[in-house]
């Protein structure tokens, strides 16, 4: 998959995205470092390729993880500047909440925030639904940019035995 660029001068009103998610019973907020337990657990059970760079998310300052909770639960995550400085993702949300405004709320707090911290472009890493991010931030693809970054990049192969 590619990147895609994000404009973050021209973002849609993050206000806006937030009171929607709300009316779904919804909230949005930063990420709390004494929550970072609690979270990759949950991203353990529910997204579990993302673990890593969630857990790096939690630990800068301020904390580059967005989550949205119901009910003091946690039913979606976005963080920026995890795998690279000035790029947006992961992003997750259940199944359960997909549809309700959480996805773009989660989106549109991150890229604020990168927006606050001083960029002007943020880059979405591996970009998985391009249609979604063109609709909701306008991005567009980068040519060239797959795999980018994560040319190369480790995966976890199930350990081999060797002959007797």
């Amino acid at each position: 998959m590619s990147d895609m660029l994000v404009k973050l001068y021209t973002l849609p009103p993050l206000e806006d995205a937030l009171a929607i998610a709300r009316r779904h019973d919804v909230t949005v907020r930063r990420a709390l470092t004494p929550e970072k337990p609690h979270i990759l657990a949950w991203a353990a059970e529910h997204f579990p390729g993302w673990a890593a760079e969630i857990d790096v998310a939690l630990g800068r300052l301020p904390v580059a993880c967005f989550i949205a909770l119901r009910d003091r639960q946690i039913v979606g995550f976005a963080c920026h500047d995890a795998t690279c400085k000035n790029f947006f993702g992961p992003e997750g949300v259940l199944d359960a909440v997909q549809g309700q405004g959480v996805g773009r709320a989660l989106l549109l707090a991150a890229l604020h925030a990168q927006r606050e911290a001083g960029y002007a472009y943020a880059i979405i890493g591996s970009a998985g639904p391009t249609a979604f991010y063109e609709k909701t931030v306008g991005a567009v693809t980068i040519e060239g940019s797959s795999p980018g970054i994560y040319a190369g990049m480790l995966s976890v192969q199930s350990p081999r035995t060797h002959p007797t």
